[in-house]
């Protein structure tokens, strides 16, 4: 996705329930308002309820944090969302996501590792077709169980919503150093 500007930037004057979102954000793990959390800020109440499902996910949640960062990048390169991939990208390295098969997943294609494999297939025929064949639902199952692949779906569902935000907002792309 091209952006040539950032139709939603941090707001020059915040409102008192802004400030607060903010404080609470910045009171977290993330530790900084950056990326989709500017454009949600127009909305505190539901920025705050939606960065702790994020929050969750990241830093408490039941997925292997490689498996986190796989669904994370290929949720990104379905929806070209550049903040994401490129803030994220870093992390899945290290994270333990070995550079070839993030590379693979920016060219939008299956990794070669199974484990990471079963993630992409799972995510990946998700994003593409709607639905999840028995087959790929089976064998993401029998590699991760019921709950991480509940945690997986739910973990794409969120990144999803924020790829849509940041692209409708045109948040500019993520540069070391800029939150």
């Amino acid at each position: 996705m091209a952006t040539d500007t950032n139709r939603i930037p941090f707001p020059e004057e915040p409102t008192e329930a802004q400030r607060r979102a903010v404080d609470a954000i910045t009171a977290g793990p993330r530790g900084e308002i950056s990326g989709p959390f500017v454009p949600l800020l127009r909305s505190p109440e539901l920025m705050t309820r939606l960065q702790l499902v994020g929050e969750t996910i990241r830093f408490g949640g039941v997925l292997d944090e490689d498996l986190v960062e796989l669904v994370v990048l290929t949720v990104a390169r379905h929806w070209d969302q550049p903040y994401e991939w490129a803030f994220h990208h870093p992390i899945a390295l290290a994270k333990g996501v070995p550079a070839e098969e993030i590379d693979a997943v920016a060219r939008h294609e299956r990794p070669s590792d199974d484990r990471l494999a079963a993630m992409w297939d799972l995510v990946d025929e998700l994003q593409r077709t709607k639905d999840v064949s028995v087959e790929t639902y089976t064998r993401a199952v029998a590699v991760f169980g019921e709950e991480r692949v509940v945690a997986a779906v739910a973990t794409a569902g969120y990144y999803t919503t924020l790829a849509m935000v940041m692209n409708t907002a045109h948040t500019e792309p993520w540069r070391a150093g800029s939150g």
